[in-house]
């Protein structure tokens, strides 16, 4: 996965595209602060973890300045979420996450919100690809 992303970034220097070279030297330094932090080289779970994160922290900004009408910056940022989805494996349907939602269901027979953590705890483990917060609104109208 760091090839990819080292080749990615000198393919962006050669073609001179400016924008997706910074938001690959951006990806290249939260993976370098994280490899920094845990102390040793980042394996491809990892680096996939981080990936996630700079979505999420993309998708997060672009709510706020939809509150402001910045559309520039929320076009700014979708561009930037394309160029690292690049990265993440395809994520899951809606059904095939609630397939996986229904066989732990079946399995921990929830009787209130009270076991909504129990019920993420397993889904954690089980679901890789997905936004999880749309995992939680799934389990929490399951449960109401």
């Amino acid at each position: 996965m760091n090839s990819k992303i080292a080749e990615d970034l000198k393919t962006a220097m050669k073609n001179g595209d400016k924008f997706k070279l910074s938001v690959l030297r951006m990806l290249k330094s939260a993976l370098q602060l994280d490899s920094i932090s845990k102390k040793h080289e980042l394996n491809d779970d990892e680096v996939m973890s981080v990936i996630k994160k700079q979505v999420k922290t993309r998708k997060d900004s672009i709510s706020e300045f939809a509150k402001y009408n910045k559309n520039e910056e929320i076009a700014k940022l979708e561009q930037e979420i394309e160029i690292l989805s690049v990265y993440l494996p395809e994520e899951m349907t809606a059904d095939e996450i609630s397939k996986i939602i229904d066989q732990v269901f079946k399995e921990i027979n929830p009787t209130s919100m009270k076991d909504m953590g129990l019920i993420m705890k397993e889904l954690n483990t089980r679901i890789t690809n997905a936004d999880m917060s749309l995992v939680s609104k799934m389990v929490k109208e399951r449960l109401s």
